[in-house]
């Protein structure tokens, strides 16, 4: 099969692979409906995160038919329709239970989903099957469940995002539009974005952001301690992970508010004393996509949410290197690629 593999930075090719095989009797294959190219794909596209020497097997956001299952795998069948979790989890180890399958005792990230087949391990743990195929309009809005909506879910689960509460958003990539959804699902009353892109703004703005503040840096600081009173939010969404992004969610939180961070941190550093008399909440991490999967799909099917507008790029994986070229260049927020 055709299958998209990073071998440096700027560097991806649409290769043939060899077919996925069952590994371990806790494996599932399956063929995917779609998949996509996640932000996080472009640390290593643009150089800032290594590769260790080879071809790397990217694509870890997926959804299909499952087709294989090993011997030991009882909760999904061949035949049904399935998300997975970007991060693989058996969701019976203490910190499954304790709700953060991202830091499960046998976690695995998944890879090689930009491919029309993948290998999923412990499919029980990480696999949801819906009760019926979807139709093909949901496919995009329930691939988005896999990673980015789910990540932008947990953003605001982080920040402790209530009923009435005011949350701002850091950043205006997928995540951060996912986490402005997030923020309104969860009844923000005010919700304020940070974005210096028009159409962004403008998605931002369908999502639910009640606010956009273009300005970055001490600018929008000020700009948002204005439209908050001088207060500060209750609940800030950072989803960039670079210093700049960090040091602005800092301060736009009031003391003790929260600050759910789910940008992969490079180059983040912290004032201890700072932090000391800022008085901020912080939790962050992988998002433990896994425990929101089951509530994000209802919502999907029950066509309560649309996060599937975050792609506004569609290319055939033959076409997968420029998908990345667009996103790394900001031409495109997502692309989805189609099998």
């Amino acid at each position: 099969m055709l299958a998209t593999l990073m071998y440096g930075p700027g560097d991806i090719r649409c290769e043939e692979v060899d077919d996925p095989k069952i590994l371990k009797p806790t494996d599932a294959i399956i063929k995917l409906s779609a998949t996509c190219i996640c932000g996080s794909d472009l640390w290593p596209y643009r150089g800032l995160q290594p590769i260790d020497g080879r071809a790397q097997h990217m694509g870890h956001e997926y959804c299909g038919v499952v087709v294989e299952v090993g011997s030991a795998v009882k909760t999904v069948r061949p035949g049904q329709f399935v998300v997975g979790s970007f991060c693989i989890s058996d969701n019976t180890c203490p910190h499954c239970r304790f709700g953060f399958h991202s830091s499960c005792v046998q976690r695995e990230f998944m890879s090689g989903a930009q491919a029309p087949y993948a290998r999923v391990p412990l499919a029980d743990g990480t696999l949801v099957a819906t009760a019926e195929h979807p139709s093909p309009d949901l496919i995009a809005d329930l691939l988005a469940t896999s990673d980015v909506l789910g990540t932008g879910w947990y953003a605001a689960d982080a920040a402790n995002v209530r009923k009435g509460s005011t949350a701002i958003v850091v950043g205006d990539g997928a995540v951060g539009l996912m986490g402005v959804l997030a923020a309104k699902e969860m009844g923000a009353e005010r919700i304020i974005a940070m974005s210096r892109h028009k159409t962004r703004q403008q998605l931002a703005v369908e999502f639910g952001a009640t606010d956009i503040v273009a300005e970055r840096g001490e600018a929008g600081i000020a700009r948002i301690k204005d439209l908050t009173d001088g207060v500060g939010a209750d609940s800030v969404l950072e989803c960039v992970g670079t210093q700049e992004s960090m040091a602005q969610a800092i301060a736009c939180s009031r003391p003790g508010g929260s600050i759910g961070y789910v940008g992969v941190p490079h180059g983040v550093t912290f004032d201890g004393q700072a932090m000391f008399f800022a008085q901020r909440r912080m939790l962050g991490g992988p998002a433990p996509v896994r425990r929101f999967l089951p509530d994000l799909i209802g919502r999907v099917l029950a066509g309560k949410i649309k996060p599937g507008k975050v792609f506004d790029l569609k290319l055939p994986l033959s076409d997968v290197a420029e998908g990345y070229r667009a996103m790394d260049e900001r031409r495109a927020i997502k692309t989805l690629i189609t099998l």
